[in-house]
């Protein structure tokens, strides 16, 4: 969980003695994620583009997960680690940067970590990534720790090959992941037994079928789907078997409007709410549009205007303030508010996972705003239930941010 300011648990009034540990587990691919910024346009064929500004911070599922733990929420990540330097810095920048638990994940001898640059430019960025599968765990092997110097190996949970991305207009996260083996005669290990949680988010994929995602919601975890583009082209909601497990599911307005045959991004939410109980439609600057197929409750909250430095992972950031308040039960609205705001924040930051915003950062974005000549009064009401949950003063940050390169000598 992250210490970034102490005492502030979003969760605290519902939280119960036989309440799991884990409030959100995931899983997914971790990256290097190595981010050029300040490029006046894209690279042109035969020349060199110099950047005037990168960092470099865990990527892929780590977006999300330090979100998350970002937040307070104490998060359980199953992952692979590449057995180098990259994925050592990208181990401790998760387990001791952030106090996520990685306990479910391992390290695999030999196997390099999957890497992405991305260059940032005109808004909106492009990536390049390299990577390979990661081989499935021994079956005989423990669990959360490096192999490395010390000589202490794991190999349970096992992940595939992928990258999750996202920016403000998406909110969406793309990745694949594999499938895990047994640690031990008498001990079931994920994907098949994942940790008792209060949430999971599974990243959708036609026609795959992760049987952990069945299991976390028979065992009343609430499952958030993710989804990303489909290259078949088909847009089939049937394709998507693990949509079934689902509490909410959260594409972006085109994927949306595709997988429902609509053109408004509304009534894309609106059939998708007949489907799964909650529906989240990100509609880029527009913000987002949500429906509740209980109630029918429906709610839109328009996007936070702000100067983009790297919209990387952002749309992870954004799952993530909606996941956090939806398990502290805010009202809709609320919740994508919280969400929209989180993502913003990110933005003006380098780096996916190091970028996300702790509560320091929306308690001093908070009593700024609110000094703002001009502000919109109804405005800064949407954002009134922050009173109710930061301290009446805010103080410096600063959180852990992505740096230019890794490992810097003492």
């Amino acid at each position: 969980m992250s210490t970034d300011t102490p005492g502030i648990d979003p969760l605290e009034a519902l939280r119960a003695p036989r309440d799991p540990a884990c409030d959100v587990f995931l899983t997914g691919p971790v990256f290097l994620d190595i981010i050029f910024t300040g490029l006046d346009s894209a690279p042109v064929r035969g020349t060199e583009s110099w950047a005037r500004g990168m960092g470099s911070s865990p990527g892929g599922v780590a977006n999300m997960a330090t979100a998350l733990a970002r937040l307070g929420l104490h998060t359980s990540l199953a992952a692979a680690f590449g057995d180098d330097h990259y994925g050592e810095y990208c181990w401790d920048a998760l387990e001791q940067g952030e106090g996520i638990d990685l306990s479910m994940s391992h390290t695999v001898p030999g196997w390099h970590s999957p890497v992405t640059v991305s260059m940032a430019y005109e808004g909106e960025r492009t990536m390049v990534s390299h990577g390979h599968e990661a081989p499935a765990p021994a079956p005989d092997a423990g669990t959360g720790s490096r192999a490395g110097a010390t000589g202490t190996g794991s190999r349970a949970g096992a992940t595939g090959t992928g990258t999750s991305t996202g920016t403000i207009e998406s909110g969406t996260s793309t990745g694949t992941t594999g499938t895990g083996t047994s640690t031990g005669a008498a001990a079931p290990v994920f994907p098949q037994c994942p940790p008792r949680a209060r949430a999971a988010i599974a990243s959708l994929a036609p026609g795959r079928s992760e049987p952990w995602v069945a299991t976390a919601a028979r065992d009343g975890a609430l499952v958030f789907g993710d989804v990303g583009w489909d290259e078949s082209g088909r847009w089939d909601l049937d394709a998507l078997p693990d949509l079934a497990h689902c509490e909410a599911f959260l594409p972006n307005a085109e994927e949306a409007m595709r997988y429902t045959r609509t053109d408004c991004p509304r009534a894309a939410a609106h059939a998708l709410a007949e489907r799964v109980p909650l529906a989240v439609v990100t509609l880029g600057a527009e913000g987002a549009y949500a429906v509740d197929g209980r109630t029918g409750t429906a709610a839109a909250v328009p996007a936070i205007e702000v100067e983009a430095l790297d919209p990387t992972g952002a749309g992870d950031v954004f799952v993530a303030g909606f996941v956090t308040g939806t398990l502290a039960d805010w009202p809709l609205a609320d919740r994508l508010a919280f969400a929209g705001l989180t993502a913003a924040l990110s933005v003006q930051e380098f780096g996916g996972s190091l970028s996300a915003p702790g509560w320091a950062e929306i308690a001093a974005w908070w009593q700024l705003i609110r000094t703002c000549d001009r502000q919109d009064p109804a405005a800064l009401e949407r954002y009134a239930f922050l009173d109710d949950l930061l301290p009446a003063t805010a103080r410096a940050w600063p959180l852990r941010r992505a740096v230019p390169t890794i490992g810097f000598r003492q």
